[in-house]
């Protein structure tokens, strides 16, 4: 496993998948779509929910992103809702976890998984820039629309051709065996990531505070992250009945992803606080001011009658 939105290889793949004698499989008793898509054999249902729950996981965060686009787009007040060390740190933790599924070999799924959060991180960052620079200036600015869409396009553009080529490459390194200092480095690319996924609360919550309110940002960003890091600290636990090894050694290889995820998850239960106080607060004082009566009119009415 290369970063904490996905769940990783736990075994050798190359000693599972094939056995020494006339190179028949040996994963026999295996899922089947778990041994095409992720090249694991899985033979029991400890392994089996472990795999379900962590693409659950996964799906989680590839939707997370997508309502806060929608709201950005529609009250087009971003950068006020929005702070932009949330969304730097986001983006440096993705681009962490691409570094360590490229440097650990990760599987061809998982890489394209990253390069999609890193391009949603990008719209997201995209849409900010924008509309600061559109609400922020007093004149019309046709140009920068189209240099939006133009420097989305050409991001799309890249980042649909950046899995093959880190994929071949993968391929081509893979001939050679791995040393030990560069698997290393990749996790040590998760440590990264997770803390830079720690760190991207924090500018959000002290931006909330500040405000005394979430207007303009949308909680199933939130939400489907909650469910995401817990489901995916589940996939963690859930397969430790089945290892054969030692658990221990399972829990600190993960370690680095689990400690991102959960202390991520424990952060974002004090986002849903502030949306849950603000929100409330919101509503008494709008109440209050649908609930008071012109009186000062009436009083006018009045002296202007006494006066005749």
């Amino acid at each position: 496993m290369a970063h904490a939105r996905f769940p990783g290889r736990t075994a050798n793949v190359a000693a599972n998948l094939t056995s020494p004698v006339l190179g028949r499989p040996l994963c026999s008793n295996g899922t089947p779509w778990i041994l095409y898509l992720f090249e694991q054999c899985v033979d029991n249902v400890w392994e089996y929910w472990s795999v379900v729950i962590g693409l659950i996981s996964m799906f989680c965060f590839l939707l997370s992103t997508l309502p806060q686009i929608y709201e950005a787009y529609r009250n087009g007040k971003v950068e006020e809702a929005m702070s932009f060390g949330f969304l730097l740190f986001l983006f440096s933790g993705d681009l962490s976890s691409l570094i360590g599924c490229v440097l650990t070999s990760q599987l061809p799924i998982q890489i394209v998984t990253v390069v999609f959060y890193i391009f949603t991180d990008l719209l997201l960052i995209s849409q900010f820039l924008y509309y600061k620079i559109k609400n922020n200036s007093s004149k019309k600015r046709p140009m920068l629309k189209w240099l939006c869409f133009l420097w989305c396009g050409a991001s799309t553009v890249a980042l649909l051709i950046l899995p093959k080529f880190i994929t071949d490459n993968n391929t081509s390194a893979n001939t050679e065996s791995a040393s030990n200092s560069v698997e290393i480095s990749g996790y040590a690319c998760g440590y990264v990531a997770s803390i830079f996924y720690l760190s991207s609360r924090f500018p959000q919550l002290y931006k909330n505070f500040k405000r005394q309110s979430t207007e303009g940002t949308s909680y199933m960003l939130f939400a489907l992250a909650m469910m995401g890091n817990g489901t995916y600290g589940l996939s963690v636990i859930v397969v430790l009945p089945a290892l054969a090894g030692s658990k221990q050694a399972f829990i600190l290889k993960h370690l680095a992803w689990l400690i991102g995820s959960l202390g991520v998850l424990l952060l974002d239960f004090f986002v849903t606080a502030q949306f849950i106080i603000y929100r409330k607060n919101h509503s008494a004082i709008t109440s209050k001011k649908m609930n008071v009566p012109e009186v000062e009119p009436l009083l006018c009415e009045e002296e202007e009658l006494s006066t005749f």
